[in-house]
């Protein structure tokens, strides 16, 4: 094989024309935002019930009691289907 060898110039030259290149052919895209989606009758019925019962499952201090939060969502999901 044969070896090749640059200078410090002609290396930066070549590296500065490949991102030239992929940048004319649009390899950077621009992320578009998608639409927030709408919150149905479901789930702002669930948050009221989670944040009704919720000081239920938590400790003084702010945190979850043991299993808080798995408890407290069963009581949401459990107080939405009535």
């Amino acid at each position: 094989m044969a070896t090749v060898t640059l200078t410090l110039d002609e290396y930066e030259a070549l590296r500065a024309l490949i991102g030239s290149e992929r940048e004319s052919e649009g390899a950077v895209e621009v992320a578009t935002a998608k639409p927030k989606r709408k919150p149905t009758a479901a789930n702002r019925a669930y948050s009221r019930a989670f944040k009704k019962v919720q000081p239920r499952f938590m400790k003084k201090n702010g945190g979850w009691k043991k299993d808080g939060f798995k408890h407290c969502s069963r009581a949401a999901h459990k107080m939405c289907k009535k």
